[in-house]
């Protein structure tokens, strides 16, 4: 029989030092968004109808309008309604709240705007969503080493100009986190034409 005494010890825990644990939780999130974000390409995908290549005896404007048929709609959100507009807002606010805003989110002023309450603006979630489009596609492996430098000067900084600007679309919107106040600015009415008088 086996000495207890001689048993070999039990390893120590493993323990992650407490400063270590944001960079993990960060990590985390990002990874988590870019899985949600995946997961939106892969329905979207998923729900554009295959194209079948045409036959020999398919005439010119035959093929023609099956090329236009076949091309996906735009995914713009603008462009979007009802369900398909709720899942695109849904991955566009992880891509703002869990990468967007924790890199990008500099300090709120009254000359350097932000709502919290964005995805009411329009405005907002038009140029957030072009933003997050461009990011899809210039931090791919395809876009080369220079996309995300190419992302940031072309698509970010305009977009914060914009945005972020005190007459942007978050200039109604109280900044002080003691007395929050989020207001959409009215837009102008359209022009009526062809009316009679």
């Amino acid at each position: 029989m086996s000495d207890p005494s001689k048993a070999t010890p039990e390893p120590e825990p493993f323990r992650v030092p407490d400063g270590d644990l944001d960079d993990l939780a960060s990590t985390l999130a990002k990874t988590m968004a870019e899985v949600r974000q995946h997961g939106v390409i892969l329905d979207r995908l998923g729900s554009e109808p295959l194209s079948t290549p045409p036959t020999a005896d398919t005439s010119a404007a035959g093929a023609a309008g099956a090329d236009k048929a076949a091309a996906p709609a735009s995914v713009f959100i603008l462009a979007l309604g009802g369900e398909a507009y709720a899942v695109e807002l849904a991955a566009l606010s992880d891509w703002v709240n869990y990468l967007f805003l924790p890199v990008y989110g500099r300090e709120i002023s009254t000359i350097r705007p932000w709502c919290d309450q964005w995805h009411e603006h329009p405005e907002a979630v038009a140029r957030l969503h072009a933003l997050w489009l461009a990011w899809q596609q210039l931090t791919d492996a395809e876009a080369g080493l220079s996309g995300p430098s190419t992302w940031h000067r072309d698509h970010l900084d305009q977009a914060l100009v914009h945005l972020r600007a005190p007459d942007g679309p978050f200039a109604a919107c109280t900044t002080s986190p003691t007395r929050p106040n989020h207001r959409v600015l009215a837009t102008p009415a359209p022009e009526l034409t062809g009316a009679t008088q």
